[in-house]
């Protein structure tokens, strides 16, 4: 999965030192339940000495352990707060086969720009209940090209103080004997990999280096207790040897001979009873990419290769991504096509060591397909229909299929991760029987969606969400799986959602160019129960964020690329010149006529329908507005989160009060009062003595925070919010990677602390807490003299970009967010 608010955690905070006094109120936190998945799982590792130990790692969502009571996941990342999002990113997992308490993760977001701190390996003793940190001299790549390959953290299973980690751009294999405690890099390793996806990417994302793919240990070559002296490396090179090993414990590395150099190789996977080492390989890095590869088995004793391919010729048109072997049984292996996007994935099966193989699918009469399992999606039903699948391109099986692996002490348990669920089952051995087994989507507990828009309307259902990847949802139930995402139009991703404030049945969603036609906004009058495109929207117009008038009669979208535009009546979308292209927006949810807009330190005004805007009032020394909320009940009664703070007008943004103690806001929300007839509970993303979530019930003058040190929510401004209107206390979060949360306030809460400056306030009470926090801002500058414009899809603005500003020419500089533009195609 993609993050879609890759650069927003890199906001800039207070201007000045300050300290504030804040209560804290317990609230009980859940997942809005999906069924599990949403995004790509490409890590699953078993324990090999105690049995039902698992764990899953994704590239935003962060990582899970295996429940084997029910085959549900529980996640061990949830404290990553703002200050430690990139612990969600996970590009390496390693459990100890010798103490399995011992569990490590190579964490770390992006190796480019989009991230600007270095990677960590995360060290637990306890079964993933608590890590610690080894700070690494370099970035890591969870989100990254080339993510599924692996695992490129190994711990020792001779010597288990001794680990081995492959890095990405270059920066080599390294090695730790401390237990992960300390790293130092293995100097004598000859390649640090030179496969990079596009070169030619300006930004860093696809031009880096990919690096290190994954370390294999053989154990038998060694004793316990000593260091063990076999071990392979596979390393992302092209045209030259891409595996190597070492008899002397890392002393000293030689290339594989015989070795297929053509593909890069995705995963190393030893067979110890057989001696044998299973490769599979790719021509791409993945997860998206591969359209061919190979299998091939290497004799250790006898130093010989045989390719072991399981098709040839028309029939092979993907690469291989997942492989895995059966401890139990030797010389059963089974590996799975990376990226077969037609007519469905694939995975092969072999019980004599890839001299024969048997495919989970095979052709029927055309275009029917024969498929050997029978399938549930009970715990995700959303993933599609409830029953085998024949017909050709729906992928029922799956795809970007690098993690693929057979339980060690249970032949008939296996797993993998596809690019939104985890799939398998517990009666394997009836694959070479029957040839028919059990397929079930067992990601429950893995939520891993990125969430671009939430609301909780005053009726109907209690939450709909626009996600990222799988497009969205009704969410009749918070603990029940939806039976479908959002449909006709059906889109992958859904930008933003909106409802009219007093018809609250009518919605609006807006996609991002990812859907079968070109439209790319959608309305429904019953809830988001149907759905139809308005055709008002222009063909190839998509992204950005949308308002729906009181009374539904108009949308308002700011566009991810064509400004800002208006339809009234689903009639054509036409451009409102008079609000910048940046603008936030919002709709009165009293007034039909009336809209707001937002930009730099100006806010906007509009009683025409959107028509026409004019400046209205001063958001002070504001930068970049990010959100703007209205009081349900009151026409003109607006909020404003900025990097500046929190603003506050009750006259249409004619004047505005910023509220004392907040130096900086992202996402806000205004929910159920906690009063009959009291002002809405105004909920915020912000700081206010440090970054976190809070509520206040009285306008902003008193707050409580509401996370605790087990909720971090990852990164602040990446994350949406949206505040529940019939139901005091219950707020909802949207993150960028872990799905949606809600919150419920647990007893009463305790003693407000109004938040003043440290010049006014006094200590705190026992029941608060005081945080200082000291930074300084940063602004997006003008194209600096002598700058070239930027290239394609590059970078060209953002809080802090110093780069060019303009693009070359065919692109056009689109504004994403506060904190990201980029170079896409005029």
């Amino acid at each position: 999965m993609f993050g879609f608010n890759t650069i927003a955690a890199l906001a800039a905070v207070a201007t000045s030192p300050a300290v504030y006094a804040v209560s804290s109120q317990a609230y009980i936190w859940k997942n809005v339940k999906i069924g599990g998945g949403g995004g790509f799982v490409p890590g699953i590792v078993f324990n090999p000495t105690e049995k039902g130990l698992a764990y899953a790692r994704t590239d935003i969502g962060g990582a899970y352990k295996l429940n084997t009571d029910d085959d549900s996941w529980s996640p061990l990342l949830d404290f990553a707060d703002d200050a430690r999002w990139n612990y969600w990113g996970v590009d390496a997992l390693a459990t100890d086969p010798v103490q399995p308490a011992r569990l490590y993760l190579a964490t770390g977001m992006y190796t480019n720009s989009w991230d600007p701190n270095n990677g960590q390996i995360l060290i637990s003793t306890d079964y993933g209940k608590t890590f610690t940190s080894s700070q690494l001299p370099f970035k890591v790549g969870g989100n990254m090209p080339g993510r599924g390959m692996g695992e490129r953290l190994a711990v020792d299973p001779n010597s288990n103080g001794i680990l081995f980690f492959g890095a990405r751009s270059g920066k080599g294999l390294w090695k730790s004997t401390n237990f992960g405690v300390t790293w130092t890099q293995v100097t004598s390793f000859p390649s640090t990999g030179t496969y990079i996806p596009d070169a030619s990417d300006t930004n860093g994302y696809d031009s880096d280096k990919v690096g290190i793919a994954w370390v294999t240990f053989d154990k038998a070559s060694g004793t316990s207790g000593s260091a063990t002296p076999r071990i392979f490396v596979g390393v992302a090179n092209k045209g030259w040897s891409n595996i190597f090993v070492t008899t002397n414990g890392g002393t000293s590395w030689t290339p594989v001979a015989g070795q297929n150099t053509t593909y890069l190789p995705h995963k190393g996977v030893l067979s110890p009873s057989e001696k044998a080492l299973y490769v599979s390989y790719s021509d791409g890095a993945g997860p998206y990419d591969g359209t061919l590869g190979a299998v091939y088995r290497y004799d250790i004793t006898a130093s010989t290769w045989k390719d072991i391919t399981p098709v040839t010729g028309e029939d092979l048109y993907f690469g291989f991504g997942g492989v895995a072997i059966d401890l139990q049984k030797p010389g059963t292996i089974m590996v799975a096509a990376l990226n077969s996007w037609w007519p469905d994935g694939q995975i092969f099966r072999s019980t004599d060591s890839g001299t024969t193989w048997s495919p989970f699918w095979a052709w029927g009469v055309y275009p029917a397909l024969n498929k050997h399992y029978s399938y549930s999606n009970s715990l995700a039903p959303w993933l599609g229909p409830n029953y085998v699948d024949t017909t050709a391109g729906n992928k029922q099986i799956g795809w970007m299929m690098e993690s693929l692996v057979i339980d060690p002490l249970d032949s008939n348990h296996w797993l993998y991760g596809t690019g939104a669920t985890i799939q398998g089952g517990r009666d394997l051995l009836k694959w070479d029987t029957a040839h028919n087994v059990s397929l079930k989507s067992l990601a429950d507990g893995i939520e891993e969606t990125a969430i671009q828009g939430l609301i909780s309307p005053p009726s109907g259902p209690s939450l709909l969400s626009a996600v990222g990847d799988i497009g969205g949802f009704v969410h009749t139930s918070l603990t029940t799986a939806p039976k479908t995402s959002f449909i006709n139009p059906t889109w992958a991703t859904s930008a933003d959602i909106d409802f009219a404030g007093n018809k609250p049945t009518n919605i609006v969603r807006i996609g991002t160019g990812d859907s079968t036609t070109g439209k790319q906004v959608a309305l429904s009058s019953d809830s988001g129960a149907t759905w139809a495109q308005h055709y008002g929207a222009a063909d190839n117009v998509s992204g950005g964020k949308v308002a729906l008038s009181a009374d539904g009669k108009t949308v308002l979208w700011r566009t991810g690329s064509n400004g800002v535009q208006v339809s009234s009546n689903q009639a054509t979308f036409t451009g409102v010149s008079t609000l910048p292209s940046s603008a936030v927006i919002a709709a009165d949810k009293k007034s039909d006529t009336v809209f707001y807009g937002a930009s730099g330190s100006s806010f906007y005004l509009s009683t025409d329908s959107g028509q026409t805007f004019s400046v209205k009032g001063s958001l002070d020394s504001s930068q970049y507005p990010v959100k703007i909320v209205v009081n349900p009940g009151v026409t003109g009664d607006v909020w404003v989160s900025t990097d500046k703070g929190l603003f506050h007008s009750t006259n249409s943004g004619t004047s505005f009060t910023a509220i004392p103690g907040v130096t900086q806001a992202w996402a806000i929300a205004l929910g159920a009062p906690a009063k009959a007839g009291g002002y809405p509970a105004l909920f915020a993303a912000a700081n206010i003595g440090g970054i976190g979530y809070f509520r206040s019930d009285d306008a902003g003058v008193n707050w409580v925070k509401i996370n605790d040190a087990a909720h971090g929510f990852g990164s602040a401004s990446a994350n949406v919010l949206t505040a529940d209107p019939r139901i005091y206390g219950r707020v909802y979060i949207g993150t960028n990677g872990r799905g949606t949360f809600y919150g419920d306030a647990n007893g009463s809460a305790p003693p407000t602390a109004t938040a003043t400056s440290s010049a006014t306030s006094s200590a705190p009470s026992s029941s608060s807490t005081t945080k200082t926090r000291t930074s300084t801002s940063t602004s997006t500058s003008a194209n600096p003299t002598g700058t070239a414009p930027g290239g394609a899809y590059s970078q060209c603005g953002g809080q802090g970009w110093t780069g060019p500003t303009t693009c070359v020419t065919g692109y056009t500089c689109a504004y994403s967010n506060p904190f990201y533009s980029q170079c896409i195609p005029s």
